[in-house]
């Protein structure tokens, strides 16, 4: 089969498309003909060895999937060969920058059939990073104020949309170039910030403060002010401390996404209703992953890349 994988690490250029052997499921796990393998941010950083996943070189980077069962191994219940699925496999693991991918069965689920099947591998991690950290960790319910701080990227569009359906009030920053996207994902303020304070244009205080964006420390521990006494503050910026308020109750937490079926059948099933909108800005051949890869970390990519297998 042919695969998108580095030998070592480093910058972009450390990729090849190559052939590989094609894996075989074992116990538990089952053989996925990949139909689309989503870019995400991370995949820069477990390429780079910036992020301390223990991974096997040479590595097939994409940890988010969707595809086609095309063999499944012992013990496995629920799924069958031929099943639409969609999941967010083990990051550590080679991933889906390839013709097939293996995957724990556990993790996958029947994809949306409402979209295309490749596009459907836009959804699992992000849409998975703002559940939980929304509802999980943040304990959003109906009548709260969240203010979603970088709502213009991936996790962003699904966390307002998400928000919006639990009958929030979402206030978010974007950059003029995602203002759009972020008021059609359902926000009822739109703060840009590249022009405006956040902290001054944020009128009353909010319950959950979910931040998503590479802020400064200085200014992300400013913006706990507009959280209410015994609020929330979650972030995904795992890499500084997530700052809050002991004298006032103001709790932290960090969003470590995981990989959940229940969850992820759910979303699967809001997005068939209608009511969560997966949004792909491009779609890339597999081979064209390497050149992907180099607008990210030079920070020009915009919006979702979904590689899917060159034709044959």
């Amino acid at each position: 089969m042919k695969a998108v994988r580095f030998h070592e690490f480093g910058t972009p250029e450390v990729l090849r498309y190559e052939d590989a052997d094609q894996p075989v499921a074992g116990q538990g796990q089952a053989l996925v003909r990949v139909a689309g393998s989503a870019v995400s941010p991370a995949d820069n950083g477990i390429r780079s060895g910036s992020l301390p996943f223990p991974v096997t070189l040479p590595h097939v980077p994409g940890y988010d999937v969707s595809g086609t069962i095309e063999a499944i191994g012992e013990g496995v219940t629920g799924l069958q060969v031929g099943d639409a699925v969609v999941g967010f496999i083990p990051m550590g693991e080679d991933g889906s920058a390839a013709e097939y991918v293996v995957a724990p069965a556990d993790v996958l689920v029947k994809a949306p059939t409402s979209i295309d099947l490749a596009d459907a591998a836009a959804l699992p991690s992000v849409a998975l990073t703002a559940w939980q950290g929304l509802f999980d960790l943040g304990g959003l319910k109906d009548g709260q104020r969240v203010l979603i701080v970088g709502a213009g990227g991936a996790v962003g569009g699904y966390a307002i949309q998400l928000a919006k359906r639990a009958g929030a009030y979402v206030i978010a920053t974007a950059s003029p170039r995602s203002r759009d996207g972020v008021t059609a994902a359902g926000a009822d303020e739109v703060i840009d910030h590249t022009t405006s304070s956040v902290l001054g244009s944020v009128t009353g205080q909010v319950d959950v403060l979910l931040n998503l964006a590479p802020i400064s420390p200085t200014e992300f521990a400013a913006l706990v002010a507009l959280v209410r006494d015994g609020g929330v503050v979650v972030a995904t910026t795992a890499w500084m401390t997530t700052p809050g308020d002991d004298e006032r109750g103001v709790r932290t937490a960090a969003v470590f996404v995981r990989a959940d079926a229940g969850q992820l059948t759910e979303l699967v099933a809001l997005v068939d209703s209608g009511e969560l909108t997966v949004d792909v800005a491009q779609r890339v051949p597999l081979s064209d992953l390497p050149a992907i890869h180099t607008q990210a970390a030079a920070g020009e990519l915009r919006g979702k890349v979904v590689a899917v297998p060159d034709a044959r």
